[in-house]
């Protein structure tokens, strides 16, 4: 018998000795090796806890662990995670060097015309108000500051928080925040401009509010006592797709709403973060 017809044979036999399995059946195996897709994740080095590197040099946060999650339900799919720069992230993402990217980024009208956004969120990033510790008997949350004077920080037309504060206001007509625009996203003397009286509460992210005043080596924890912070509520933070990897951001969804349905989510969020931070989402 010539090697052609052996060959022939070998494959007869092996697709009978497989069935169902392999003719239209369900295929249990896993895949071949060579079926396995190499996924390059991109992610930033130094945002504790949601992106970093850690100091065994290794890729960590919330998302970086979240990602890892989604990867274990993924058996076509191999992750290997590259911290870079911000900028390099975008710029990869967008080419194509990266797959995806995370960065704790919110979604915007922006970056929904550069990026791909899946259907489920990969994090939360919670807002609130730092505002002065004497005032706390009349600010105990959103609501309450907006009674109490509304006076806010200005904020970015472009940012999320900007979108969120326009919200707030459509459905509370009678008692609105001051919606300020402002050139500058990020304003270094908000704290002391809350503290001089010029506004009266400065929207900013927990945790940026934690690490800058409550940590004993933040930049602002000398007004620590002076200052204090209610949540208001959480943003959703989005993995970045290539607009080309709809296959690959389908996967990802699927495999989500596995690791929220078996408590993975949260159990990450509680270790990271100390607290469920979806739990400020509305439902």
């Amino acid at each position: 018998m010539n090697k052609a017809r052996t060959y022939a044979l070998a494959a007869v036999l092996t697709i009978a000795a497989l069935g169902p399995s392999f003719a239209g059946g369900k295929k249990d195996a896993p895949p071949a090796e060579s079926a396995v897709r190499r996924i390059v994740v991109a992610h930033t080095q130094a945002y504790v806890p949601y992106d970093f590197v850690n100091d065994r040099g290794e890729s960590d946060g919330f998302e970086v662990a979240v990602l890892r999650a989604v990867d274990e339900l993924l058996p076509g799919y191999e992750f290997s995670f590259v911290p870079t720069s911000d900028e390099d992230l975008l710029i990869g993402v967008e080419s194509g060097k990266y797959a995806l990217g995370t960065k704790g980024a919110w979604m915007t009208e922006e970056r929904k015309k550069k990026f791909l956004f899946p259907n489920r969120p990969s994090a939360v990033s919670v807002i609130g108000i730092a505002f002065r510790s004497s005032d706390s008997p009349s600010i105990r949350d959103f609501e309450s500051f907006a009674a109490f004077s509304g006076k806010l920080v200005p904020i970015s037309p472009q940012s999320a928080q900007f979108a969120l504060v326009k919200d707030y206001n459509a459905a509370h007509p009678d008692k609105p925040v001051a919606l300020v625009p402002s050139d500058t996203f990020i304003i270094n003397d908000a704290y002391q401009w809350v503290l001089e009286g010029r506004y009266d509460a400065f929207l900013d992210i927990k945790l940026s509010f934690v690490n800058s005043v409550l940590s004993e080596k933040g930049p602002y924890h000398a007004l620590a006592d002076k200052l204090a912070y209610a949540p208001y509520k959480g943003i959703p933070t989005w993995p970045l797709f290539n607009l080309k990897e709809g296959e690959l951001a389908a996967a990802y969804d699927l495999a989500m709403a596995t690791l929220a349905e078996n408590g993975t989510l949260k159990r990450l969020s509680l270790e990271y973060f100390g607290e469920d931070v979806f739990s400020y989402v509305s439902p």
